[in-house]
């Protein structure tokens, strides 16, 4: 039914209470491919002026073994539920990255956290899962956190 599964995930374990439905949906579905994405949001041009470039790229080179080690560890939970594991690290707007990646990569479902944010909180800051809701060309499962605020 689903040949590749989109879990974008932020590195917060609130993110993570998604991996167990994905892993049920994989294994139910026989899903050949499962990708873990991570979105690093860049530097802005005054953090760059303010910390120099040497030191804003080697931030952003740890930020990246940083995140590919997450994913790493994460997948390891659903490699035996799925016929495979991808693992990608962007840089850029989250929501964007996630809408691009799903239009560029043969994405036919997405599964990802709500974080279980407060109405005032998305509306003031905007939520990920929100936007890609929004815009998402293929279906998309949001799941909330245990402890999300109503």
């Amino acid at each position: 039914m689903y040949d590749k599964i989109l879990v974008p995930l932020d590195g917060s374990k609130e993110s993570e209470c998604v991996i167990d439905h994905v892993r049920i949906i994989a294994k139910a579905c026989g899903t050949p491919k499962v990708v873990l994405m991570r979105v690093l949001e860049p530097f802005s041009a005054g953090a760059i002026n303010y910390v120099g470039e040497a030191t804003a790229k080697n931030v952003q080179k740890k930020a990246r073994e940083a995140a590919e080690e997450y994913l790493s560890y994460v997948g390891d939970s659903l490699r035996t539920h799925c016929g495979g594991v991808e693992n990608v690290v962007v840089e850029g707007n989250p929501a964007a990255e996630i809408l691009d990646y799903i239009a560029k990569n043969g994405v036919d479902f997405v599964a990802m956290s709500t974080h279980g944010e407060s109405a005032l909180h998305r509306w003031a800051v905007g939520s990920v899962a929100l936007r890609v809701m929004q815009h998402s060309t293929v279906p998309l499962m949001t799941v909330s956190p245990a402890r999300s605020k109503h």
